[in-house]
């Protein structure tokens, strides 16, 4: 004799199907890693992404993420980086997040004064950024000494190598943009801005002597002295600029470099006290030491 089910019981029967299979693909694994980062490296598609994720125990369902994937951004849209998932989330959160980059961590204060070198950021990053390698960045930044601009960056703290020369190195082609004119006008290359740049900023004690600095180092090479800079000791034994920025200069010293005040020293020393000292010839300056520094 057939069994007829009735149609109130039919319907919730079927709705509780649905939704229990939705729930099940939707809600996180058992298994997932709570409290891990998880990368996602630029230029991986949405199928490589769900795979990396499914394998991770991260989501249960692959369709249902790149189905939630595509209608938060788009299949193109995925914003590559380190997520970090304290806790359980359903995919479809997940998928929210990856498609607007929502990392779910603090960023990190990366502080680089005007005029440190290669050596000294390596050493500030290095405690700080826990996938930044001091060796593979000397390696990958040998031509760049002077190209990395000083400043204060906010980055992820799984942030490597070849992530802050590219933060520095595209800080610093933002700030030369627009310093480009006055260069051209100068009648100086950009390369030989950026090294006296680098002395000043390791010479000068701060705004009031760049300018006068820069003057007199120019001036010094225009007359065919060397430059005799103690920030940068082979100018004592050499003629004209050294080969390479000796440090990284900030936006003032290149300006100060690009600007120079014209006067008729030649010389300067600073005492003690961190107060310039100038002289027009060498018995003046010899003074000067005599007075200021012994």
């Amino acid at each position: 004799m057939p069994i007829f089910l009735s149609r109130s019981f039919i319907i919730p029967v079927i709705l509780f199907l649905i939704f229990g299979v939705a729930y099940f693909f939707l809600s996180p694994p058992r298994e997932f890693p709570s409290g891990e980062v998880i990368s996602i490296q630029k230029g991986s598609s949405l199928r490589s992404i769900s795979k990396g994720l499914k394998d991770s125990k991260i989501i249960r369902s692959r369709v249902a993420f790149e189905t939630f994937a595509i209608l938060y951004g788009g299949e193109h849209h995925m914003v590559p980086g380190d997520y970090l998932f304290k806790s359980k989330i359903s995919v479809f959160e997940l998928a929210f997040r990856i498609t607007t980059g929502e990392y779910g961590m603090d960023l990190v204060k990366f502080t680089i004064p005007e005029g440190y070198d290669l050596d000294e950021i390596a050493k500030v990053a290095t405690p700080l950024l826990h996938n930044f390698n001091a060796e593979d960045f000397a390696q990958k930044t040998i031509n760049k000494e002077g190209y990395l601009f000083p400043d204060t960056y906010f980055l992820f703290p799984a942030t490597d190598a070849d992530q802050v020369i590219k933060a520095m190195s595209e800080n610093f082609s933002k700030k030369i943009k627009s310093l480009e004119s006055d260069i051209l006008i100068s009648g100086k290359s950009e390369s030989d801005i950026i090294v006296m740049a680098s002395i000043i900023e390791r010479e000068a004690k701060g705004d009031a002597d760049r300018n006068t600095i820069s003057g007199i180092l120019w001036n010094r090479i225009a007359k065919g002295m060397p430059l005799q800079a103690d920030a940068a000791p082979e100018t004592y034994k050499n003629k004209g600029l050294p080969k390479s920025p000796i440090c990284n200069p900030g936006l003032e010293a290149i300006k100060a470099a690009i600007h120079p005040v014209s006067s008729s020293y030649l010389y300067y020393i600073h005492d003690k006290s961190g107060t310039i000292h100038y002289a027009k010839t060498f018995a003046e300056h010899k003074i000067n030491i005599a007075k200021y520094l012994k």
